[in-house]
């Protein structure tokens, strides 16, 4: 996320994951319909309610895929919720807050950190921050094994230039500790207005003791791609090879990857080196364009497996110019959802080897569904399987040619990953 949980999400809400062409909001949860349903016997019952809440026992069918219980009796819900404002000391109590509150734990027993409650003033937020300027450190956060961790830091923006590094995992925020944070409420926090000062204390592997890092906030605005050549020698002569670095799949990325593509063209390469190192991914529909450079129209970019058993799949568009040109992918740790779409892709149909460090593991897409009020939930409604039926959630990908990039190289200015990667091109 800046700190964006950049969903990938789908053609619906074509806001975010900045997200893949995401599906417009078609799909129906049935889950939250249930609880909007709940939500409103409450209000009823409430009303009606002389001394607390008249409850009507009532049970919910709900969607399973487990062995979990398929009925629940929500009265339990009512009757704490009675409690509360029978007996709690302090009174008035605010019942928006309570609502808010218990559609945000339902949201969260989910367990997954990218499905959400949004309140409405959380809603604006989120929105204005995929709007692609908002005030922040220009770092990409996601969770991992239950903490907060950095995806990626962006290029040009105050989180990279203060040393943060992919993998960093933030222990507090302005002193306040993560523990048990939704990666939503991280982005939150860290977020702020241009020129105020946020304080990150870090636990980045290798390091005893924590790093604190005080980042100054600045709008984050950054073109998602740009591309620059190299040399090497090649049996005695010296061969071009195009560097394609794509920092995010934004609304920018389709037209700036075939602006590339067209000047790299004329420049007779030998090679094509795609960085997506720390790119925490973006659009789906970005992601199956730059594919398709690459992958023909028809064949396979990545299937989209629901959770009613359903499958969505997303195929190669249009001419496929980079397809006779040895191609290299580069990830690590800080290469997440639409970038491992596409290095599963070219990985998959043989166009690229993958080099670097295992990616991040973040496979899955997201919709934002509006509820009453201003309000919405951010629910994760599919996972993403590559054409050789890799399951991106979770798993990530290992790179055919392991390389590591240290923090001592960052310091010392130094990239052997690079460095590598070039001299594939010239054996």
């Amino acid at each position: 996320m800046d700190l964006q949980d950049k969903p990938v999400l789908t053609p619906q809400t074509q806001t975010p994951i900045k997200s893949p062409a995401e599906h417009k909001p078609s799909y129906f949860i049935k889950g939250i319909a249930s609880l909007l349903i709940i939500v409103i016997s409450y209000y009823v019952g409430y009303q009606a309610g002389h001394k607390g809440y008249i409850f009507v026992p009532k049970t919910f069918q709900v969607i399973s895929q487990s062995d979990a219980p398929t009925t629940v009796d929500y009265s339990l819900l009512w009757k704490a919720i009675d409690v509360l404002n029978q007996k709690y000391i302090d009174k008035p109590i605010d019942q928006q807050k309570i609502l808010y509150g218990a559609v945000s734990g339902a949201v969260s027993a989910m367990g997954d950190p990218y499905t959400t409650f949004f309140p409405p003033q959380q809603l604006t937020d989120f929105q204005t921050q995929l709007a692609g300027s908002f005030g922040g450190i220009g770092a990409e956060v996601g969770e991992k094994d239950g903490n907060v961790v950095v995806i990626a830091p962006l290029d040009g923006t105050p989180a990279k230039a203060a040393g943060i590094m992919a993998g960093d995992i933030i222990v507090q925020v302005d002193g306040q500790s993560t523990a048990g944070w939704s990666v939503d409420q991280a982005v939150n926090k860290i977020r702020g207005l241009k020129g105020t000062p946020v304080t990150l204390q870090i636990a980045r592997q290798g390091q005893d003791k924590p790093l604190t890092f005080k980042i100054i906030r600045d709008t984050i605005v950054v073109k998602s791609v740009k591309w620059s050549y190299k040399t090497v020698l090649v049996n005695g002569q010296t061969k071009t090879i195009a560097v394609i670095t794509i920092s995010e799949f934004g609304d920018d990325t389709t037209g700036l990857v075939n602006q590339a593509v067209t000047d790299i063209l004329t420049h007779n390469v030998s090679g094509i080196i795609v960085d997506l190192r720390n790119n925490p991914g973006g659009y789906l529909q970005s992601a199956v364009d730059v594919a398709s450079n690459w992958v023909k129209q028809g064949d396979l970019v990545v299937s989209e497996a629901h959770s009613d058993g359903t499958t969505i799949t997303y195929k190669g568009e249009g001419n496929p110019r980079l397809a006779g040109i040895k191609t290299l992918v580069m990830i690590n740790g800080g290469s997440a959802s639409a970038a491992e779409i596409l290095s599963g892709a070219l990985h998959d149909h043989g166009f690229a080897k993958l080099l670097g460090e295992k990616s991040f593991g973040k496979g899955s897409v997201q919709e934002l569904v509006d509820l009453p009020g201003g309000s919405a939930v951010k629910v994760t409604i599919a996972k993403w399987i590559t054409p050789n039926g890799v399951n991106l959630n979770h798993n990530g990908l290992d790179p055919d040619i392991p390389v590591k990039l240290t923090a001592d190289d960052v310091t010392a200015g130094k990239d052997p990953q690079m460095d590598a990667a070039l001299s594939q091109f010239s054996k």
